[in-house]
């Protein structure tokens, strides 16, 4: 039975996706559980699967654009089942696009010639029988027509263009269409063959080396949800960064203790610290609706995650209530997600404060930008060995600085500074926290 393929509802707040990625083209089989396609949401990027097995009959939204959740993307369905009930709205325009008029004033119907190569070709009977009389390869010509198909217009183009190019294979010309390459800057006196193209991309690239340039690379989806967020933030929120250095020696203690158990990191340690210390200053753990502020009674930890192409954030819900070994196992396993690209829209969602670790990187200090609607983000810098005077000596201790950035709309340098002192009593003397 037919089925249409609607563009999910990945979380309560989403209102539409972009669908980045068609991993199946019309007429390809699907199983259920296959991936279909892909789609970027303003938090994380998910792969949908197919629910029903069958034929991708039509494709009813292209890759990269902005389609509002539950409305129809694709219709799956038998090899011979009719769908015209199906189609609505984009049949009757498809079939409206299937149409355009020659120069001549009459309507062409469009047809479809298939290439070799198992392609699709569109290009109306007269821009075809034009093609035909003068040996010409469709697969050359630039298409202009609607949805992407060959007009007349485009193949008298092509052919007033022929005697101002030089001559080449068809694979040099086709080979030189897809890399972008103009066959007249090509210096030879015969044929132009495949090898020459290359050849030519081949110079090019070490002359280019020897030159000054540059180039420009799109962002990806990631990277402009990141730049707006950003932007947003810093324009949201007036910030002032605290910093405070504390000795690690008794969290360095702890992690040795229990090593054998349960491996912890620094950023699990501070987790559970943190998580007990925002109860105690609640405005550090709030955040701002209109002219109301916000304070919960738990404490919902994100932790940044560095990817390839950005950074996410997945969020460690109610930390205050968990023991160090859950928290450290749940950060693994978000941790283990993000990289996978597997994190739900639950995982991203919800946090009141976020810890952004820069430690490893030998970051001796920073400011990190708030994720809103939070009011403060804690930045982890690196541990270093350094001397200090206790009781009169010099001895080596190893401490490390922490960067709280927080909103002054909400925390005022009182509250801020009271509660980083907070902090660095319960990590120096973790034994505060089972009081």
């Amino acid at each position: 039975m037919a089925h249409v393929v609607t563009m999910p509802k990945l979380g309560l707040t989403m209102k539409e996706g972009k669908l980045t990625k068609w991993h199946k083209k019309e007429g390809d089989p699907v199983n259920a559980g296959e991936a279909l396609f892909d789609v970027a949401t303003d938090k994380l990027t998910n792969e949908v699967q197919a629910v029903e097995s069958g034929i991708l009959r039509k494709v009813l939204a292209a890759e990269w654009e902005v389609i509002e959740c539950l409305k129809p993307v694709a219709i799956i369905a038998g090899a011979d089942e009719d769908i015209t009930h199906l189609l609505g709205d984009s049949d009757q325009k498809a079939n409206e696009n299937n149409k355009r008029v020659n120069n001549d004033g009459v309507m062409e119907k469009i047809t479809a010639d298939k290439p070799k190569d198992g392609g699709r070709i569109k290009v109306s009977p007269v821009a075809k029988k034009m093609a035909e009389e003068n040996n010409i390869d469709l697969s050359l010509v630039r298409a202009t027509g609607p949805n992407g198909r060959i007009t007349l217009e485009d193949v008298e183009n092509y052919m007033k263009n022929l005697s101002k190019e030089p001559k080449a294979s068809p694979m040099a010309a086709k080979i030189a269409d897809a890399l972008n390459v103009d066959l007249r800057e090509i210096k030879k006196d015969s044929r132009i063959m495949k090898e020459d193209v290359y050849h030519y991309l081949k110079d090019k690239a070490v002359t280019a080396s020897e030159e000054p340039g540059e180039r420009r690379v799109p962002m990806s989806q990631m990277r402009q949800v990141i730049a707006g967020r950003m932007s947003d933030s810093w324009s949201i929120s007036p910030v002032v960064t605290y910093d405070i250095k504390v000795d690690v020696t008794r969290l360095n203690e702890i992690r040795n203790q229990l090593k054998d158990i349960c491996k912890v990191t620094f950023t699990d340690l501070l987790i559970k610290i943190i998580a007990t210390a925002l109860l105690e200053f609640p405005y550090i753990n709030s955040r701002i609706d209109n002219n109301e502020i916000c304070i919960r009674n738990y404490a919902n930890i994100g932790v940044a995650v560095a990817l390839e192409g950005g950074l996410v954030v997945p969020v460690v819900k109610y930390a205050n209530t968990k023991g160090l070994k859950q928290i450290s196992e749940e950060v693994k396993t978000l941790a283990q997600k993000a990289r996978d690209n597997e994190l739900s829209q639950d995982d991203v969602t919800g946090g009141t404060f976020t810890i952004t670790n820069l430690g490893m990187y030998g970051i001796e200090s920073f400011s990190p930008i708030i994720n809103q609607p939070e009011v403060a983000i804690l930045g982890v810098n690196a541990v270093t060995e350094t001397p200090v005077v206790e009781n009169g000596e010099i001895m080596i201790k190893p401490l490390m600085n922490l960067s709280l950035t927080a909103d002054h709309r909400v925390v005022d340098g009182a509250v801020a500074a009271q509660f980083l002192a907070k902090v660095k009593a319960c990590v120096e003397k973790p034994a505060m926290l089972f009081l």
